[in-house]
Formats: structure tokens, C-alpha cells, sequence
């Protein structure tokens, strides 16, 4: 019994119905590949990330369905048009063979255009952090686009042709199980590149090593430290937020050099484990933690593990020839300096207790003065442009450290005089309208919401809030942001709240404190709540943008 031949066309018909549903999804990932990003490709993240976020999360593989649905359509009319893609008419090929393929190649085509379209329908279009196609996000692509491949091929084998039509219905998943086989590979390369910065770190046998955590001011009192030890010594700090293996990892790789005599390198922390990891690369001799408080409660869960990580960078501390520092809080902090065997200097506010502390501070809008008092050195008169009494708590951890170092008080003064604040932290700006902003636009938390709104107190009315609240604060999320509502009141003259689900904590916070409804108002995003202020503002107000919620935290 002879076979029917199969025509080149059929064959390449085949092939684009199996490419189809892999070109569209490559291209409308996007967006999902982007939150896999932003959350550093960790699976936890993720997956929270997609339970805020489930319209942009599940629409992409819904629109990739129903376009491939549509591009079905399309192909089952060629069919029906050109006998020679049906391997029953495979005799029958004629001269307008071309044109089938001309259209087969368009229907190709058409399908990697719906998947840009998709993608910029549910990608952030003014992203604060953009998507960036780094080495490792295209080996990701490399692995996604395998995994589509073989999916769609296994799919297109069983005999409904709807199951390999509908499967990018599970775009993110097949997104986290591509970023689970890229894995090893990724593993095996940050592991090369941390083992090089290691390396090159530890080879300068003279320089002095630096850690810094905390749930808040890590990045302050890394750029505080930074410029008051350039007085004496050349300094390299971690730059902006790099405060993950991998981004300490760059900073050393590209920026270390044998001239720098210190570095100072931020530690982040998202899980149990973290500034172990970070203390296995930088091997501090120098620890300073800033704070501990309800920071990323959605991952760690409880504040007792979150002081028990970031004390992760103490217990790294070597036995001998280190030194450790903490802020006096009363809490966590203190708690961290009496159990500490180590060499350790406490910051505060009582001279009875702590080894360096202020006095005589007097806070106005346009920074601070105050007296510092380091036991058993003397005193120095200061003045910084850093806003607010917490900008003092921060000056002190570094000037310990600095002090310590051999800096004088004398250069130390002249460091803290030239201190520039970090950028979206408290930030002094002037509008071109008249009015004065205060830009703490950086991720908020009870504490550093609670210091800024002390901060505009000190300004004459009228003062205006620009916030959508507090966010990965676990359970007690609503709680804190209720809370804040309240401490609005007391020093707000009008609350603009950006979003819904943590707008209304907010507002319930502020109707419980008595605020005045009608200097309440609701909007939907960042670009109406410009509008409702330019509705509002004289260039006499002072306007705090507190908070500024990352992409993957946007509303929908």
C-alpha cells in the first residue's frame, strides 16, 4: 500500500500552527518577565507578585489564546483556498503554491506582532524601574523559548488541536518553571562572577571592610558614612539601592580598585539567610545595623526574624579585630548591643548609656544643628541640611564608625557639613510653581513615614500629602497604614491618597482622628493625584510625596 506524499507546504503549515502559540507568548511575556525581575527572580515574590497583580498577570496568556484561536481560523481558510496544504491534495499543487507560503510566513508574522501588542497592553508603561534586558534576562528568554517549544510540540501531538490553543492560558507558571530550569545555570554563573568579586575584594589585604543593614537608613548611613570618610581616606560605597549579592557582586567587580583604602557595602534582606549570603562575599570586620522593624513582613512574617537576620551579619563578624555598632531604640537594637561578646558602640540619646550621642538640636526646614558628644574624645558643634531628627540618629552610627577609624572631630564636623541628602529620601526640592517638595518617595515604613511626617511639621502651613500607603507589612499591612492615617491628621492640612486597597486604612485613620472630609481626596494613580494637587496648590504650600509603590505594587 503506497503513502500519499506530503507536500513542502504541509509540512511548513504544520510548523507554524506548532510556532504560532510559542512566537506570540515569547513576545507578550513581557511584562510577567518583568515582575520575575523586579522581585530579584525570586519564586516567592513571584507568585505574591501575581496574586497582587492577577489582571496583568493572567491576561497576557488569555489575549495569546485567543489570538492564536484567531490565526487557527486564518490557516483553516488557507487550507480551504490552496489544496497543496492538505497531504490528501498533495498531487493537486499548483502554481499558487507561492502565495500559500507568502501567507503562512504572514500568519507568522502576525502572531510575534499580537505578542508586542499584548505586551504593551499589560507592561507598565512608565515603569519607575524599567524592564532591562540584561545577560541573564536573555539566557531566561533562551530557556523560555525551549520550554515553549517543547510544550507546544508534546501538545500538538495529542489529537485536539484546542489544548496547544489554550495552554498559554498558564503563562506565568510556564514563566516560573523556565526560571526554575534556568536555575543551575544562573547559580553556576553568579557563583563564578561572586567567587571573582571575592577575590578581588580580599586580595587588598589593607582595605577595610564595611557591612551595613537594617529594616530603614542602611542606604542613608552608607552614603553618610561615605562622605564623611572621604575626609581622610578614599572610599567606595555600593552605589544607589545595591544591596544584593549580585549587585555588590557588580559593584566590586566594576568599581573596586587597589587606590580605595575602605568599602562600605549595603546589605539587603528579603529572607532568613540573606546577610549571611552578603557576609560570605564582602567578610566585614565593620558592622553597623541602622534598625529593625516591620519591613518585608510579607516574606519574613514576624519582626523576631527579621532582627535574627539582619544580626546574621554580627554573628559573620570575626572574633577579634572587628567592631559592631547599633542605634539605641530601646527595642531590637539595644537588645542586639547587650548580647553582643564583641567589640560594640551604642548610639543614642542618653549619655548615660550610649558611647556617642547629641545634644542642643535645633530642627528647622532648612536642616539641623546639634552638638556631638563622643565618649571619651570630646564634643563637636554640627550642622547638616539633612532634614529631621532621625537624619541625627543616622549621622551618629557613621561618625562612631568614623571616629573609630582615626577621623578627628574636627573632620568629621567638616564631613557632616558637606552631607547631601539621598535622592526620593527627604529630598528638598522646589517646584517651578512656587510651592516646596518634600521627596521621600522611596519605599515607606512605619518608622521613616512617621520621622518624614515630623519632618512637615516643621514647615507653615498649608501642608499636602501625596501617598498610597505602606506596603509589604504582611498581615498588619491595613493596621500600620490605619495608623498612619492617623499620624496624618495631627500634621496635614490635605491628604491626597493614591489607590484603593491601602487608600481606605488610610482614610478610615484619618476620619478617625477627625480629619476634615473635605480636605480628603481619593485618586486612582499618580497622574491624577498631580492634577488634584495643581487644583489645590499655592506657592506658599509645602507638598511631602511620601512613598512611591513600586511597579509590581501598582493597583489595578
Amino acid at each position: 500500500m503506497t503513502q500519499t506524499p506530503i507536500s513542502f507546504l504541509y509540512v511548513m503549515m504544520k510548523l507554524v500552527l506548532l510556532l504560532l502559540p510559542v512566537l506570540c507568548s515569547f513576545f507578550a511575556v513581557k511584562g510577567l518577565v518583568h515582575y520575575f525581575q523586579l522581585e530579584s527572580y525570586q519564586f516567592p515574590g513571584y507568585f505574591h507578585t501575581l496574586r497582587r497583580n492577577r489582571i496583568h498577570s493572567w491576561a497576557p496568556g488569555l489575549c495569546v489564546s485567543l489570538a492564536c484561536l484567531a490565526m487557527n481560523a486564518l490557516i483553516s481558510f488557507q487550507v480551504s483556498a490552496f489544496p497543496s496544504l492538505n497531504p490528501a491534495n498533495a498531487a493537486q499543487a499548483g502554481g499558487n503554491d507561492w502565495l500559500a507560503a507568502i501567507l503562512l510566513v504572514l500568519t507568522l508574522a502576525l502572531s510575534c506582532f499580537a505578542g508586542i501588542l499584548i505586551a504593551k497592553c499589560f507592561t507598565e508603561k512608565k515603569a519607575k524601574k524599567p524592564f532591562v534586558l540584561t545577560g541573564r534576562v536573555k539566557r531566561f528568554y533562551t530557556v523560555f523559548f525551549l520550554v515553549m517549544l517543547v510544550l507546544s510540540w508534546l501538545l500538538s501531538l495529542t489529537p485536539w488541536i484546542i489544548i496547544n490553543i489554550l495552554w498559554p492560558l498558564l503563562l506565568p507558571l510556564v514563566v516560573a518553571l523556565s526560571g526554575l530550569l534556568a536555575w543551575p545555570v544562573e547559580k553556576l554563573i553568579s557563583e563564578l562572577y561572586f567567587r571573582d568579586a571575592r577575590r578581588k575584594l580580599l586580595s587588598n589585604t589593607g582595605l577595610i571592610r564595611i557591612g551595613i543593614t537594617g529594616s530603614y537608613g542602611k542606604t542613608s548611613v552608607k552614603h553618610i558614612l561615605g562622605a564623611i570618610l572621604s575626609e581622610k581616606y578614599p572610599t567606595l560605597i555600593t552605589p544607589a539601592s545595591f544591596n544584593t549579592p549580585m549587585g555588590v557582586t557588580r559593584a566590586i567587580r566594576e568599581k573596586l580598585t587597589p587606590s580605595y583604602q575602605v568599602f562600605v557595602g549595603e546589605m539587603g534582606a528579603r529572607h532568613v539567610g540573606d546577610i549571611k549570603e552578603m557576609c560570605r562575599l564582602v567578610h566585614p570586620t565593620i558592622g553597623v545595623i541602622t534598625s529593625v522593624g516591620p519591613q518585608h513582613l510579607e516574606t519574613f512574617k514576624t519582626i523576631e526574624r527579621v532582627a535574627k537576620t539582619k544580626y546574621e551579619l554580627i554573628d559573620a563578624l570575626p572574633p577579634t579585630d572587628s567592631h559592631s555598632y547599633f542605634f539605641d531604640d530601646g527595642s531590637f537594637c539595644t537588645q542586639m548591643y547587650r548580647d553582643t561578646k564583641k567589640p560594640k558602640t551604642l548610639c543614642g540619646q542618653n549619655p548615660g548609656t550610649a558611647d556617642v550621642w547629641y545634644t542642643d538640636v535645633k530642627l528647622n526646614k532648612d536642616g539641623c544643628t546639634f552638638t556631638l558628644h563622643i565618649r571619651g574624645k570630646g564634643s563637636v558643634d554640627c550642622h547638616t541640611r539633612l532634614l529631621g531628627e532621625h537624619s541625627i540618629h543616622n549621622i551618629l552610627l557613621a561618625t562612631a564608625v568614623a571616629s573609630d577609624l582615626g577621623l578627628s572631630l574636627k573632620q568629621i564636623a567638616h564631613g557632616i557639613e558637606k552631607l547631601q541628602p539621598v535622592k526620593n529620601r527627604l529630598e528638598l526640592m522646589t517646584n517651578p510653581g512656587g510651592f516646596t517638595i518634600i521627596n521621600d518617595a522611596f519605599n515607606s515604613n512605619p518608622i521613616g513615614a512617621k520621622a518624614a511626617l515630623k519632618v512637615l511639621a516643621q514647615f507653615p502651613k498649608r501642608r499636602i500629602i501625596i501617598t498610597p500607603g505602606m506596603v509589604e507589612l504582611g498581615e498588619k499591612e491595613a493596621e500600620y497604614n490605619r495608623a498612619f492615617g492617623q499620624q496624618i491628621a495631627e500634621c496635614v492640612d490635605i491628604a491626597i491618597i493614591v489607590g484603593k486597597n491601602r487608600a481606605l486604612p488610610i482614610i478610615e485613620g484619618l476620619r478617625a482622628a477627625g480629619f476634615s472630609e473635605e480636605h480628603i481626596y481619593r485618586v486612582d494613580s499618580l497622574a491624577q493625584s498631580t492634577e488634584t494637587l495643581h487644583s489645590l496648590v499655592t506657592p506658599d504650600d509645602t507638598v511631602l510625596y511620601e512613598n512611591d509603590l513600586p511597579d509590581h505594587y501598582q493597583e489595578a
